[in-house]
């Protein structure tokens, strides 16, 4: 999948009218049709089938919140699926609205900026629910999975459910990451694709709770762990690609530390510092070629990652520092690309500059809990967006080796540790 791309000046960029906000509709039964029927053939190859638990609780007619985890490009085939004939509209980024604003609205999308403020969001979706009569299919993580294992969930959620008041659903997936991990370049594997499906709160127990409880358990509903799920069952991959470009994943060397110079390859990852080699076996785990293994389990691999990145941060030597291509997305139209710069990440947050001295940007480490970051973003390349409700950009990394993950690793602790500083100063 592509994106509409148009070279313009930064001046021209910020003179660009303001969108109008449409409330979603309710989307008509041909989309739903429709959208079931085209997601047929991938299902159909993955052997998918599908587990309902509780359902029978749901009303045929009754609107619901439904949560599912995000994992590849086959999640919204899945729901498309699974809850038809079930009218839904879909919470997604906005950047998914540019050049078919009119199609992504009439099949039902209500679109977000990721992990930034969205004060119209709840609006829409309450829209839907109550004045559309129409079910809301949410992905709360907003990002897809770098490692296998679940991405931060915002604070407010439990908010969210107590303010909208209607059943949840949760549906989780088995076996899409595995068959369509992001690091891959899109490359899809040979695996069955499967899910849950499960009535998991009520209004009553809803209002019942309070936010913090209902946190706590969406917490356990998003926990998981995608290569552990295929050793325990035994899952083969034994597509000669696997390890293709998981450098962007695993970029730090566990044998000599060092950064960015990991390369991922068929089915191997080596650092092209010391030379050491690891192979992503059939079943999903790391295996040196020679010596010791520091890491068997890649999300093993990715924690030490983070706990390194922490350190960094603790004692002030972690920074980013890089010339980037940089695009803006403004309206739904086409995301407009302004020229270069360069993006910085410190301690203090991002600075971005560029367009000869035009474009000067800051974001504070509190701004969001986590970042939209990405690899092979709209077949584009790999990227970096920050923003706020007025205008996204999007960064891309001209050089400096694989720092999409560690810059989303920085600014998630970067948060955390705002936030223990805020808890620390109120006492």
């Amino acid at each position: 999948m592509k994106i509409k791309i148009k070279d313009a000046a930064y001046e021209e960029v910020l003179a660009q009218p303001v969108e109008r906000h449409r409330s979603p509709v309710r989307p008509l039964w041909i989309f739903r049709l429709l959208l079931k029927l085209l997601s047929m053939p991938d299902l159909r190859a993955t052997n998918f089938t599908c587990r309902k638990t509780g359902m029978e609780r749901l009303g045929r007619r009754e609107p619901c919140l439904i949560l599912m985890n995000h994992s590849s490009f086959i999640d919204l085939k899945i729901a498309a699926s699974i809850l038809y004939p079930r009218p839904f509209n879909i919470v997604c980024t906005s950047d998914g609205f540019v050049g078919k604003n009119g199609l992504m609205r009439a099949v039902g999308c209500i679109p977000t900026k990721k992990f930034i403020t969205d004060m119209t969001l709840v609006r829409d979706m309450l829209h839907a629910l109550k004045k559309e009569n129409s079910s809301v299919l949410m992905f709360p993580e907003a990002s897809y999975s770098f490692d296998g294992t679940a991405t931060p969930l915002p604070d407010s959620m439990g908010k969210c459910l107590k303010i909208l008041g209607v059943p949840v659903v949760m549906i989780r997936t088995y076996g899409a990451f595995a068959r369509d991990p992001l690091y891959n370049n899109l490359k899809l594997r040979r695996v069955d694709v499967s899910a849950d499906m499960e009535y998991l709160l009520s209004p009553e127990e809803i209002r019942e709770k309070s936010a913090e409880e209902l946190n706590e358990i969406l917490q356990k509903q998003f926990s998981f762990d995608n290569f552990r799920w295929q050793q325990e069952n035994n899952i083969r991959i034994a597509e000669a690609f696997r390890a293709d470009c998981l450098n962007r994943v695993l970029y730090k060397c566990p044998y000599c530390g060092t950064e960015g110079k990991m390369l991922g390859e068929g089915t191997e990852l080596s650092c092209g510092e010391c030379g050491k080699r690891y192979e992503l076996t059939e079943y999903g785990y790391m295996e040196a070629v020679d010596g010791e293994t520091e890491f068997r389990h890649i999300p093993d691999w990715y924690r030490w990652e983070r706990e390194s990145v922490r350190k960094e941060l603790e004692n002030g030597t972690y920074g980013l520092d890089i010339p980037v291509t940089i695009c803006m997305m403004v309206h739904s139209k086409c995301i407009y690309r302004v020229g270069s710069g360069r993006l910085v990440h410190t301690a203090e947050g991002f600075h971005l500059t560029g367009c000869d001295g035009r474009l000067d940007y800051t974001q504070k480490p509190g701004a969001s809990y986590s970042l939209y970051s990405d690899y092979y973003w709209y077949e584009v390349g790999d990227m970096i967006c920050i923003g706020n409700g007025d205008v996204l950009y999007y960064c891309f990394p001209g050089e400096g080796g694989d720092v999409v993950a560690k810059t989303r690793l920085a600014a998630e602790e970067l948060y955390k540790m705002t936030c223990r500083r805020r808890r620390e100063r109120r006492g």
